[in-house]
C-alpha cells in the first residue's frame, strides 16, 4: 500500500504542473482573420457608391420634344433627362466664346447610352454631355444670346406608380426674332445711335486730377456726331448736354432703359456706348471694347471698333471681349461699348482731358463703323 500511495501522489503532482504551466503560459498567435469584400454589380438607374462615401446618381435615358403655344406661336424645346436618384439642377447662361446654355446636373455621372444631340438651329444647335468632378455638364449651344426668361431648369420627383423615374427638365423658349439685319457699305444713309456714357448727377469715374468720365464721354459722342453726319449718317444722341437721360435720381436700371429705348425707338441700325474704364491700380491702361452677341453683327461690331480705336489712339490693345453689360444686351440691334482709355491712370487721363487725343478717338470710332458697314455688306 505505501508504494501505490506513493505512485498515486506522484501522478497527482505531476497533473498540477502541467495544468499550472498551461494557463500561464503566452497564448500562440494566430493569424488576424480579412474579411472577404464582395463589390455588388450595379445595373443601370442604380445609385452608384463612389469613394469618401459620395453618392452619384446616374444620369440615362434623355429625351425631347418641340412645342408651340397654339395661341401665341411661341416655340419651346423641352428637354427631358432621366436620373437614377433626387438631384439638384442649376442653368446660367454664357456668351463667351458662343452663346451657350450650361446645366450643371450636381452628383450626376451619364451612362454609356447618353450621347451628344444635334438639333436644327432654330432654338438650339447642340447639345453636349460632359462630366465635371462629381457633376454632369449639359451644354446647350444657342444660335443667339437668349434672357434668363427664355429658359427654366427644373427637377421633377419619380413616380413608382406611373413608372416615372427622377428626372430634370430642361425648357428652353426660342427668342422672340430680331430684326433681320441687311447692311449696305458706307456711312451713307445709316442711322447710328451714339450714347454718351454717365452725365448730370452720375460723373462715371474720376481720375486723379479730378477729371470726369462723362465730360470726356461727351466731347467725344460730340465730334463723333459731326464726323458721322459729314458722312452722311443720321445720328441720335442720347444725351447732348451734361444731364441724367431718364431724370435725376433715376435707378440704375431706369437710366439704362431710357437709353436702350431711345435707339430702339428710333430704329437705329447700331447701337454705340462710349465711355472711360478704371481700375484701382493707377498703372493699368488701354483700349477695349464690349459686345453682347444678341446677333450675328455683334462681334463684328466690337472687333471694328478695336481695330480704329488701336491704330487711332496707340494705346495697349485689350481686345473686343463679350459682356453682360445693360446698354447693349438691351438694345435691339448691332451694339457695341467702348473703353477708350483709363481715366484712373495719370497719363491716360491727361490724354482724355485733350482735344486732340479725343479728336483722334473720335475719328477712330467713325472709321470703326465705317470699316464695320463694309464688312457686313459682305454678308448679304
Amino acid at each position: 500500500m505505501p508504494l501505490l500511495r506513493k505512485i498515486l501522489w506522484m501522478f497527482l503532482l505531476a497533473l498540477f504542473i502541467t495544468s499550472w504551466t498551461s494557463a500561464y503560459a503566452a497564448p500562440a498567435v494566430v493569424p488576424e482573420a480579412k474579411p472577404v469584400i464582395s463589390l455588388p454589380k450595379i445595373a443601370s438607374g442604380q445609385t452608384v457608391e463612389s469613394r469618401g462615401n459620395s453618392r452619384q446618381s446616374e444620369l440615362s435615358k434623355v429625351r425631347w420634344a418641340n412645342h408651340t403655344e397654339a395661341l401665341t406661336g411661341a416655340a419651346m424645346l423641352r428637354l427631358v433627362m432621366d436620373v437614377s436618384g433626387p438631384v439638384e439642377a442649376t442653368g446660367v447662361v454664357i456668351a463667351s466664346p458662343t452663346p451657350r446654355l450650361v446645366v450643371t446636373i450636381k452628383g450626376t455621372v451619364p451612362n454609356k447610352t447618353v450621347s451628344n444631340l444635334t438639333f436644327d438651329g432654330k432654338i438650339v444647335e447642340k447639345v453636349s454631355f460632359d462630366v465635371s468632378g462629381q457633376d454632369t455638364k449639359v451644354s446647350f449651344d444657342l444660335p443667339i444670346m437668349v434672357e434668363d426668361s427664355d429658359f427654366k431648369v427644373f427637377t421633377l420627383r419619380n413616380d413608382p406608380q406611373a413608372n416615372k423615374p427622377f428626372r430634370v427638365v430642361v425648357d428652353v423658349n426660342k427668342p422672340v426674332p430680331l430684326p433681320d439685319f441687311s447692311f449696305t457699305a458706307g456711312l451713307k444713309n445709316k442711322v447710328i445711335a451714339i450714347d454718351p456714357g454717365h452725365g448730370g448727377s452720375d460723373p462715371g469715374a474720376i481720375g486723379p486730377s479730378r477729371y470726369q468720365e462723362k465730360t470726356v464721354t461727351l466731347a467725344v459722342s460730340q465730334n463723333v456726331r459731326t464726323l458721322l453726319e459729314k458722312a452722311g449718317a443720321r445720328v441720335i444722341m442720347t444725351r447732348q448736354d451734361d444731364r441724367d437721360v431718364y431724370g435725376p435720381n433715376a435707378t440704375a436700371v431706369d437710366e439704362l432703359k431710357a437709353r436702350s429705348t431711345a435707339a430702339n425707338n428710333r430704329k437705329a441700325d447700331v447701337f454705340l456706348s462710349i465711355h472711360a474704364d478704371a481700375f484701382s491700380n493707377p498703372t493699368v491702361g488701354g483700349t477695349s471694347t464690349y459686345y453682347y452677341q444678341k446677333t450675328r453683327f455683334d462681334s463684328m461690331l466690337a472687333s471694328s471698333l478695336q481695330t480704329s480705336l488701336i491704330q487711332a489712339g496707340n494705346l495697349q490693345d485689350r481686345r473686343a471681349n463679350p459682356a453682360n453689360f445693360y446698354v447693349i444686351k438691351r438694345t435691339r440691334m448691332p451694339a457695341a461699348l467702348v473703353e477708350l482709355a483709363f481715366i484712373s491712370n495719370p497719363n491716360e487721363e491727361k490724354l482724355l482731358s485733350s482735344p486732340e487725343f479725343q479728336q483722334k478717338m473720335s475719328l477712330g470710332i467713325v472709321q470703326g463703323l465705317e470699316r464695320f458697314f463694309n464688312q457686313a455688306a459682305k454678308l448679304n
